[in-house]
């Protein structure tokens, strides 16, 4: 099994090229949402999951890459959890959040780091807007209070 360092190491690398809306390291978020999961408690499979929570997503790694990954079965079914599909509704995608133990924790950190007034002070004004209300309606979803805290 990965270790966390090794999980860590894996996720900068194939996220190494990577730039997030402002134009930062993308790596940067990945350890924010890191950090954030690690202070609220997470355990080291949720860790790991915040390193790779945008991995299959972004293309960063693949899904057949994931099956035979040397991680637990927990943080893999986290890391599909927490997945995007192409096309789906929010609705869909915060059902299985909710029915994956583990997993609103991560997605509470993934969205407290992009909803940051500071990284959404960087962007353009429509932007901004359409991200504010797009990470309000998430946390709606998954019954998170309206404000997140400080990541």
């Amino acid at each position: 099994m990965l270790t966390l360092t090794g999980v860590e190491a894996l996720a900068r690398q194939a996220h190494a090229h990577q730039t997030d809306k402002a134009g930062r390291p993308y790596t940067e978020h990945l350890q924010a949402v890191a950090e954030g999961v690690e202070s609220h408690g997470g355990t080291e499979e949720q860790i790991a999951a915040a390193w790779l929570h945008d991995a299959i997503e972004d293309a960063a790694l693949s899904e057949e890459w994931l099956t035979t990954a040397p991680l637990t079965d927990t943080t893999k079914a986290l890391i599909r959890a927490l997945t995007k599909q192409k096309g789906e509704d929010p609705e869909t995608y915060a059902l299985r959040i909710l029915a994956t133990p583990g997993a609103r924790l991560i997605k509470e950190a993934d969205l407290a780091h992009n909803a940051n007034p500071a990284r959404l002070a960087t962007l353009d004004e429509p932007t901004r807007t359409r991200l504010t209300r797009k990470y309000a309606k998430m946390r709606a979803l998954l019954g998170l209070p309206e404000t997140p805290e400080k990541n």
